[in-house]
């Protein structure tokens, strides 16, 4: 098990941020990774409540951690503070022990230069993942992330 750090800055306001982490459109565009596509099966955003969402990838002959070419999760938020930082809980749904256990991800946003600063850590990531891939899985939902809140924050 171990722990990334991944930030990036956004041009919009912290409020349009963490809107983004708590709607399930928003994440089925942004928290996906190159490459992939996500569906939202369940989604409760709100202090204990749960989500379920799937990455595919869009190469049938990518290995997936829960199906033949499919990542699973599921999860709880555990701590919201609105503006500030969102806590989930998520696991895997799979049989293989390289990528069991439970994980952590913490958001937390600050205001920095007319925007909002944006870290993601992961901790407790299974050995089985490759810290290269959640790094890069990561920077490329943070730039999804920060195109569709700039985008948004643009228009309105």
């Amino acid at each position: 098990m171990y722990s990334t750090r991944v930030s990036r800055h956004v041009n919009a306001p912290r409020a349009v941020v963490y809107r983004a982490l708590l709607d399930a459109d928003a994440i089925a565009r942004w928290r996906v990774p190159a490459g992939m596509t996500a569906l939202v099966h369940e989604f409760d955003p709100r202090e204990g409540g749960s989500f379920r969402i799937s990455l595919t990838y869009d190469a049938p002959d990518q290995a997936g951690k829960s199906a033949s070419n499919t990542d699973t999760c599921h999860g709880r938020f555990v701590w919201l503070v609105p503006g500030e930082r969102v806590v989930e809980e998520l696991e895997f749904e799979t049989a293989d022990p390289a990528f069991a256990g439970r994980m952590v991800m913490t958001t937390t946003l600050t205001d920095a230069d007319g925007g909002t600063d944006v870290l993601i850590v992961h901790e407790g990531i299974p050995d089985g993942i490759p810290a290269a891939d959640n790094e890069t899985g990561t920077r490329m939902a943070l730039a999804g992330l920060a195109q569709l809140v700039e985008s948004h924050h643009a228009g309105g």
